[in-house]
């Protein structure tokens, strides 16, 4: 058998294995299994339409209708340094996503040309740079933790880039020469003005589709009695949810409200659920935008072999996603969040690096870090370690680096796991000790 069908074995018998023996009558394990469905649902109703789905089509649209040679120019090998990072670096100013959901940009700009640096520091801005996390990280968790994350994430996007375009020149060289040697695409039938338009469209459609949820909500109870939560987790009959104390903060304990007892439930009002109302009306109008732009613009076999590319990434990426998903959903289940934060309390070596390592596995939708670390941080959780949690974890998750691996191979993945774990865990600790 080859490499291939080696690996297609391994995980085939790995299954097996922890299918033959996993001890359901253990109540841990069947709870575990439980609670990673749990997950796995919510992801599927919060996330996948409205994430997952739109970047897979602009991954899609990437690899067909964006030409090699301008990938080449902005993001590849041997463009101008400067160019090249800032352009990979900046996207996460304008994307409000998660580490999943970049994930399928990541996998079309790599296969167009675009160098490993530069595509991975696109990977790793994405999801960690954007203006509403920095901004709600100061305004909940401090002034000094929301800065420290600013810089730090900006810094790393950089670095990590350059890091891991030094660390693999000789292969991405090699890359680089085959790229090269392909034939010259056909003359684009667009205008430029018509084709950033549509990908303007695109992006538009996402960054509304996914707009930030505070999740800040008012339950009202059949019993009468009302309660001001923040939601975790939903699921078909049940909200996870942190409770407000009087004081303002969020209660450490995650409470479950059946949603049979639920009379209704209110957002709090704010601008952003302002928006959040009538997200799917601006998605809807960016929608049309570009169905319109594909019947005046684009033919058939154009459209055909787009939602063929697109076909391609889902069978790719999705599987992965959901396997990965599920697995953080029985990890965390057996390990609950209390228990880390006795592991991450003051700010030694050993805190900020489990910290760190905590946030490479866990999975975070877009800007649930925030309240999940304020929780921590309420446990017993260093501001050290806080701040390597924030950089550690937005950029990486275990469904992501199952894709990452998927895309660029072990090694590349490895390294670029390596770099996030070990960079986030010296920055907490300076932090640490400054603070």
């Amino acid at each position: 058998m080859d490499k291939r069908e080696w690996k297609t074995f391994a995980a085939l018998a790995g299954i097996f294995l922890l299918a033959y023996f996993l001890p359901l009558g253990n109540p841990k394990v069947s709870n575990a299994v439980l609670e990673a469905f749990r997950l796995l649902q919510w992801y599927a109703r919060e996330h996948t339409l409205a994430c997952v789905v739109p970047a897979m089509f602009i991954a899609g649209a990437i690899s067909t209708f964006l030409s090699q040679a301008s990938v080449l120019r902005y993001l590849g090998p041997n463009s101008p340094r400067v160019l090249a990072y800032t352009v990979g670096s900046v996207s996460g100013i304008i994307l409000a996503v998660c580490s999943c959901s970049v994930l399928p940009m990541f996998a079309g700009i790599y296969s167009m040309g675009a160098g490993l640096g530069p595509a991975c520091a696109f990977l790793y801005s994405g999801p960690a740079i954007n203006v509403m996390a920095i901004f709600l990280s100061a305004r909940v968790l401090g002034w000094d933790l929301g800065v420290a994350r600013a810089v730090g994430a900006i810094s790393f996007a950089f670095i990590i880039g350059l890091l891991m375009a030094f660390i693999f020149r000789r292969s991405e060289k090699v890359r680089l020469d085959m790229a090269m040697q392909m034939p010259e695409p056909p003359r684009p039938r667009r205008r430029l003005w018509q084709t950033s338009l549509y990908f303007l469209c695109m992006i538009l459609f996402l960054v509304f589709s996914d707009w930030y949820n505070t999740n800040d909500v008012t339950i009202r109870m059949k019993d009468g009695s009302t309660v001001t939560a923040n939601v975790r987790y939903k699921t078909t009959d049940a909200l996870d949810v942190q409770e407000y104390l009087a004081d303002g903060s969020l209660s450490t304990e995650t409470r479950r409200i059946a949603r049979a007892d639920i009379a209704g439930i209110a957002p709090v009002p704010s601008l952003t659920m302002t928006i959040h109302g009538i997200k799917w009306y601006l998605a809807g109008a960016m929608g049309l935008a570009v169905l319109a732009m594909l019947a005046a613009w684009f033919t058939r076999d154009e459209v055909r072999e787009w939602l063929h590319a697109t076909w391609d990434f889902g069978k790719m990426i999705v599987p992965l996603l959901f396997g990965g998903v599920f697995v953080t959903g029985f990890i965390g289940a057996l390990i609950p969040e209390k228990y880390v934060a006795t592991l991450v309390g003051g700010d030694s070596l050993a805190a900020n690096f489990i910290a760190s390592f905590v946030g490479m596995i866990w999975y975070f939708a877009t800007l649930t870090e925030i309240p999940i670390t304020e929780m921590l941080l309420r446990l017993g959780m260093g501001r050290g370690p806080a701040l390597a949690l924030l950089l550690a974890g937005p950029a990486l998750s275990l469904p992501s680096m199952l894709v990452i691996y998927r895309i660029v191979g072990f090694r590349k993945t490895l390294v670029f796991c390596l770099l996030t774990v070990v960079m986030s865990t010296i920055v907490g600790m300076i932090f640490g000790w400054m603070v």
